[in-house]
C-alpha cells in the first residue's frame, strides 16, 4: 500500500493544528505594553505547543522517508497520532489562559505523554510490516531518547500538583532535548547512499 496519502493527509492535518493554535492568540485592544503583559503565558503556550507538533511533523517525516510501504494498521496508529495531537490545541488554550494553572499543565503533560505512546505504536506497526532487518529498524536503534522522554512526562503530570512550574519546566526540557537534531535516520540514510554510489574507474 502506498504511503504517499498518509503523508499527505498528515501534513494536512497538522497544518491545521498549528492555524487553529495560532488563531487563538487574540491581538491586545490598546497600544501600551500593559495591555501584552496578561498575554505572555498564552504566546509562551503558544511557542512550546508549536515547538513540539513541530518535533512531531519532523520524526513522522524521517521515519515515513525510510518507510517502503504501509498497511491498515499503520493507517490505524497514524490516526491514532493524529487523535492525540488533535488535541494539543485545546491544552495550549486551557493551559495558557489559566496562566499554567496545575490541572490544565498536568493535562497539557498527559496530551504530549498519549501523544509519545501513540508515536511509539506507529513506529511498532511500521516496524512490524517491514521487519527487524528493515531500514526503519536499523536507524532508530533502541529509541533510548524516546523512553527518556515517556519517563519525564510521566513525572512532570504529578509534579504539576507539586508546582506547575516544575512540570513546565520539565515540558520544556523535552522539546529542548529533541530540539537537539536527531540524525539517526539522516546518518542512516546517508550511509546508504554512498555504499550504494558506484566509484570511479
Amino acid at each position: 500500500m502506498s504511503k504517499g496519502r498518509l503523508e499527505a493527509f498528515t501534513d494536512g492535518v497538522m497544518a491545521v493544528l498549528i492555524t487553529i493554535m495560532v488563531l487563538e492568540l487574540k491581538a491586545p485592544r490598546g497600544t501600551g505594553w500593559d495591555v501584552i503583559e496578561p498575554l505572555v503565558p498564552g504566546f509562551l503556550t503558544y511557542v512550546l505547543s508549536f515547538v513540539f507538533l513541530g518535533i512531531y511533523w519532523n520524526n513522522h517525516h524521517h521515519m515515513l522517508q525510510v518507510t517502503s510501504h504501509i498497511n491498515g494498521a499503520v493507517l490505524w496508529a497514524n490516526l491514532h497520532l493524529l487523535f492525540w495531537l488533535s488535541l494539543v490545541p485545546f491544552v495550549t488554550g486551557w493551559m495558557g489562559e489559566n496562566h499554567f494553572a496545575s490541572l490544565p499543565t498536568a493535562v497539557y503533560g498527559v496530551v504530549l505523554f498519549m501523544a509519545g505512546i501513540a508515536y511509539t505504536i506507529l513506529l511498532t506497526a511500521i516496524l512490524r510490516l517491514e521487519g527487524p532487518h528493515s531500514r526503519l529498524a536499523a536507524a532508530v536503534g533502541r529509541d533510548i531518547k524516546g523512553k527518556v522522554s515517556f519517563t519525564l512526562y510521566a513525572v512532570a503530570v504529578p509534579l504539576a500538583f507539586v508546582h506547575q512550574l516544575i512540570a513546565d519546566a520539565i515540558y520544556v526540557f523535552v522539546a529542548l532535548m529533541w530540539l537537539v537534531p536527531d540524525r539517526r535516520i539522516e546518518t542512516h540514510v546517508n550511509r546508504e547512499r554512498s555504499t550504494s554510489r558506484p566509484t570511479a574507474q
